[in-house]
């Protein structure tokens, strides 16, 4: 599978009559979709781009996920044009900035961000040629409408779309990787190299024609917009969630079978099946049924649908798999969520790699691990210390062409053709890929000994009442070399109700200091800072770690002046 033409052409082939996507308008009216109707709308949307003068061009879409981005970004693909997703929380100098340095022809958007894209034309200064809505499917469920007129009712000039010819290795799509608009790196990926990538992971993993996906991860991260390709692939069906607090319901009133999320989001819906069990006296029982629960399975004999089955009912009833990425997921939260027979599979991979370097199968399941090396990718730890840890680098056809117009920074990364991750590991004798940390989070102290922040952050996360927290190496204010562990964390009031905030101090310091008796001493949390205030993260829910160790920087220097 080569491009995205060959890719929908086989999908279509294989699932033509199936329901791809189920969509609801307004007025709460539903529209079924089959796998025919939507290449069908693709096309459509991609012939009237042609006419318009928009084949070939890069074409931005700064949108919530929906079923007129897949089109918009497809069509895009098939007039052999540059799709560049735009993270949907950027600001108008962001988005403006990011528009001029992706040097986009054409930006495509829907209602939340129709004042900004406006304003963006207007000030010219991000040389768009156009701007085009995708709310006309939102608006009635009748996408032959789609943005406002793009596509006409009859479409005709096939044979011309079917003329162009396709470059896969040439760049298909520009992402800006995780960070500050000005620091963000431009990924120039191909066509070749995300269509591998899907069509790879969709052979190994267990996502089947019956499923039921709800595209909950934004569009704009490749881990994203690779789940949505890899469930076409797999025949799945396709819904979208009303918003966060809707999400409970959405997997109710779809029957959704397989999410695809980030760790904070998996560990949210985990830890509030916890909280209200205890606020109902019921986790003493709860926990009883897991020991009993998987005492039974060790004689083949799987009640788990049945044990739990308010826990089952409270995530639709339905949801069969949860697949982890973007960030290390919960060990507990994995196994609990095993124990209630969801199977949870974790992935690892990076913007520059399309994205999926090693994930979990249903039959290759190791805790603590991301799983296996994924179909068709070459990875090996670099320069491994005693302990086999090192850099994880790769080679694939899945590997990025580079990033745009920053030949130096791609020289850094791409090393005799292997692609360095940044990332560190290790492989066991099994082949299961261990992530020990990030290489630019590893806390050096003063000493030389390392702390890796995401071990400690492993150790507190069966604390129930944090909702995120952090290791951070903060340095002294004398001595920039000599830093102390510090866990900032975002605490959830509701579990302290009552307490004031000594109180609740008081009762984090004792956990920590459990915590710490069981580290070696120079891997003891040293301070803590509490808030209830949500940290700064990327859109993905990754924390933004620099920016928080600054914030507490500031903070100290406020209170010392």
């Amino acid at each position: 599978m080569a491009n995205f033409k060959t890719m929908l052409e086989a999908t279509v082939t294989k699932y033509e009559n199936r329901i791809a996507f189920t969509l609801k308008n307004r007025s709460g009216e539903y529209r079924d979709i089959t796998y025919r109707e939507y290449y069908d709308e693709i096309r459509a949307v991609a012939i009237s781009m042609l006419r318009r003068g928009m084949a070939g061009r890069r074409i931005a879409i700064a949108a919530n996920n929906s079923y007129a981005w897949t089109l918009a970004y497809l069509a895009t693909q098939l007039t052999g044009g540059i799709s560049i997703p735009l993270d949907k929380g950027l600001k108008f100098a962001e988005l403006e900035f990011s528009l001029e340095r992706a040097e986009a022809d054409f930006l495509f958007f829907d209602k939340a961000h129709k004042a900004m894209a406006e304003d963006v034309l207007a000030n010219g200064k991000a040389g768009l040629s156009g701007i085009v809505s995708l709310d006309g499917c939102a608006e009635d469920g009748i996408c032959s409408m789609i943005m406002e007129g793009l596509i006409d009712i009859n479409i005709n000039g096939s044979a011309e779309l079917d003329e162009i010819e396709i470059d896969d290795n040439t760049p298909a799509v520009l992402l800006f990787t995780s960070g500050t608009t000005s620091l963000a790196k431009i990924v120039m990926l191909s066509q070749h190299n995300i269509v591998t990538n899907a069509m790879n992971t969709a052979e190994v993993e267990d996502i089947r024609e019956t499923d039921t996906n709800i595209a909950f991860l934004p569009y704009h991260h490749i881990f994203g917009s690779t789940g949505q390709w890899v469930c076409l692939c797999s025949g799945s069906r396709t819904v979208y969630c009303d918003g966060l607090k809707y999400i409970q319901k959405n997997l109710q009133e779809y029957g959704v079978s397989v999410f695809i999320g980030v760790p904070l989001i998996i560990e949210s819906m985990y830890k509030k099946v916890l909280r209200t069990a205890e606020k109902s006296g019921k986790l003493g029982k709860l926990m009883f049924a897991r020991k009993l629960s998987n005492l039974l399975l060790r004689f083949g004999i799987d009640l788990r649908r049945q044990l739990f089955k308010s826990v089952h009912g409270a995530f639709g009833g339905n949801l069969r798999m949860c697949i982890i990425g973007g960030a290390a997921g919960d060990a507990e939260c994995i196994k609990g969520f095993a124990d209630f027979g969801i199977t949870a599979l974790q992935g690892y991979g990076l913007t520059e790699t399309s994205p999926v370097l090693a994930a979990e199968r249903v039959t290759h399941i190791r805790p603590g691990s991301v799983g296996v090396i994924n179909k068709g990718v070459e990875l090996r730890i670099d320069a491994p210390d005693e302990n086999g840890i090192g850099e994880i680098v790769t080679r694939s056809d899945s590997v990025m062409l580079g990033y745009y117009k920053n030949q130096e920074a791609t020289d850094e990364v791409i090393i005799d053709g292997w692609f360095h991750t940044g990332d560190l590991g290790y492989i066991d004798e099994d082949g299961f890929v261990f992530i020990t940390g990030r290489k630019k989070n590893v806390i050096v102290l003063k000493n030389g000994k390392k702390v890796f922040p995401e071990e400690l952050e492993a150790l507190l996360a069966p604390l129930t009442y944090a909702r995120e927290s952090v290791i951070l190496g903060v340095p002294e204010p004398d001595d920039d070399r000599d830093l102390v562990v510090t866990l900032k964390m975002v605490y959830d009031p509701d579990a302290f109700s009552g307490m004031t905030f000594d109180e609740i101090y008081a009762k984090v310091k004792e956990d920590v200091e459990s915590i710490n008796e069981t580290t070696p001493r120079y891997k003891r949390i040293q301070r803590i800072v509490l808030t209830d205030r949500e940290m700064i993260k990327t859109s993905t829910g990754k924390v933004k770690r620099y920016l928080e160790a600054q914030e507490l920087i500031k903070e100290r220097e406020h209170k010392n002046g």
